[in-house]
């Protein structure tokens, strides 16, 4: 054999610096199903609450109990654990927080995502070392609140959701040319992704707030429970009346003023990469864990593209790789959807970011009802159904009850839209009140079974599904042992050697194809 072979992966690459330059992938956990599926659909670190100082009291949360034994199992798997500790913090809390603060330390979670200026302080004081990362409700939106944030002692700074991809280019060239920067070597100490930058996170996918930055104070004032406590009323997926001058204006079907579509950067994902984000985050932590394994799963297979396949491939494939966006969009569209758009990465759009036609889970968009039958009615369906899918018809009042139920039947009809054939949708016998459903209405697919089943099936048991690419280095010669050299993507190497020395083949010498298939 030859003495030195290197088995490379079939797919094209970037080169390795630029490697290093995708983002972590950052996935929400609200309770150890949705970890799992975190981490078995590719999540790089995940984020998570205690019962306590946390902005979503309404996850099911961990507590400090759990800490040692989540966190054996997210560093098993290589895999990092932040903590939110996001709220604001009484001055008769500070006690009970330095506790928590002293555990989530002990435990070895990876950093603690803080929006309370005097909590960063408290951290310091108890360690000069452990990471903190500036929570989004920070509203750190220039290169001004970067700093304040590294004089904070903050390690890394999730910017405000308001930011478009130029201004985060903006902030970012600041940090390079700042001389504060931090240099190379302290940056590979920490393990950061990017040497002579301060490290930056967005959300890249997820519910928006409608409040700049999250600082919502429009649940405390309606509801008496605040945002900045864990609490959030959600009142902006509340349908609102308009009242100009006195008089109230006629809205229509648009009456959910105040709710943002949910944000998708998945078209936007190679300009976040060149504007240098260090960290993409999903929102989610109230999500289920399919949603979790859903958005995950698709989020780390759109950056592993951009990771092993180059321009050329790209060209050669161009079918593949438009099917493959259609069944992203299909997928983050059934997980949870009230409308998907790249928020204010592109700039404010305030027509396009608040549709106002609803403020909850819609799913994929079918059609409209051409002919309401007996007990059926008649679509030209403008997306896949299936038997068993889940359906709801959309009268355009969301805040009242609407009809909707499983798929019995798909026949075809006689009826012609324009040049197509419309189906006939068929339902269980009594399941839907046909005498509220119109010609007109939309109707929009909320349930995949099959797709709910595989997506479970991507995190159940205990066995490790999820695996990292690893380039194997192979070393031999006659009379010499075999020595194999394997890294990984994120830099560790491992290098193991025969116990046996090799020996001149006399039939079947070992080639690289068989190596490649052994190994």
């Amino acid at each position: 054999m030859n003495d030195n072979v290197q088995l490379e992966p079939a797919a094209k690459r970037i080169s390795q610096n630029e490697i290093r330059l995708l983002p972590e992938l950052l996935a929400p956990a609200g309770d150890w199903e949705c970890a799992k599926a975190a981490v078995e659909n590719g999540a790089d670190a995940i984020y998570f609450g205690l019962d306590k100082f946390n902005a979503r009291m309404r996850a099911h949360n961990f507590t400090e109990a759990d800490l040692p034994k989540l966190m054996e199992f997210l560093h098993r798997r290589g895999v990092k654990g932040y903590v939110t500790f996001n709220t604001l913090v009484f001055e008769n809390e500070l006690a009970d927080a330095e506790n928590y603060l002293r555990a989530i330390i002990a435990a070895g979670v990876d950093a603690a995502i803080v929006q309370d200026v005097g909590i960063c302080k408290l951290i310091r004081s108890l360690s000069p070392d452990f990471p903190i990362h500036a929570s989004t409700q920070m509203t750190i939106s220039s290169a001004a609140g970067v700093e304040f944030a590294r004089n904070l002692g903050c390690n890394l700074a999730v910017l405000a959701r308001e930011c478009s991809i130029a201004e985060i280019e903006k902030i970012n060239a600041a940090g390079r040319a700042s001389p504060r920067a931090v240099s190379p070597n302290e940056s590979a100490a920490r393990g950061d992704a990017r040497p002579s930058t301060f490290p930056l996170e967005v959300f890249v996918h997820g519910a928006l707030c409608v409040a700049y930055s999250g600082q919502c104070l429009t649940s405390e004032s309606l509801g008496g429970r605040s945002a900045n406590r864990g609490e959030c009323a959600q009142a902006c997926r509340m349908p609102y009346d308009l009242i100009s001058d006195g008089q109230q204006v006629p809205l229509g079907d648009k009456r959910y003023l105040l709710s943002p579509q949910d944000l998708s950067g998945l078209e936007v994902l190679p300009e976040l990469v060149r504007a240098g984000v260090s960290s993409l985050k999903i929102e989610g932590r109230l999500k289920s864990p399919e949603y979790v394994a859903s958005i995950t799963k698709v989020y780390r297979k759109a950056l592993d593209d951009l990771r092993f396949l180059n321009d050329d491939l790209r060209a050669a494939d161009e079918s593949a790789r438009q099917s493959e966006i259609v069944n992203r969009k299909y997928e983050t569209e059934m997980s949870f959807s009230r409308g998907l758009f790249t928020g204010w990465f592109g700039g404010t759009d305030n027509q396009k970011l608040v549709h106002a036609r609803f403020g909850k889970k819609r799913g994929v968009f079918l059609g409209e009802v051409a002919k309401v039958l007996s007990e059926s009615v008649a679509i030209q369906l403008q997306a896949p159904l299936k038997l068993g899918d889940g359906v709801v018809f959309d009268a355009g009042r969301p805040d009242e009850k609407e009809e909707g139920g499983r798929i019995y039947g798909i026949k075809n009809s006689k009826l012609k839209i324009g040049n197509a054939e419309a189906s006939v949708l068929e339902f269980g016998y009594g399941n839907i009140d046909f005498s509220r459903v119109h010609v007109g209405d939309k109707l929009w697919k909320t349930n995949d079974p099959e797709l709910d089943k595989r997506l479970r099936q991507s995190f159940a048991g205990d066995a490790p599904r999820f695996q990292r690419p690893i380039e194997i280095e192979v070393h031999g010669l006659a009379g010499k042992p075999l020595t194999l050299i394997a890294r990984d993507e994120t830099g560790n190497v491992v290098q193991v050697e025969s116990t046996m020395p090799l020996a001149v083949a006399e039939k079947l010498p070992l080639s690289t194809e068989k190596l490649r298939e052994q190994l």
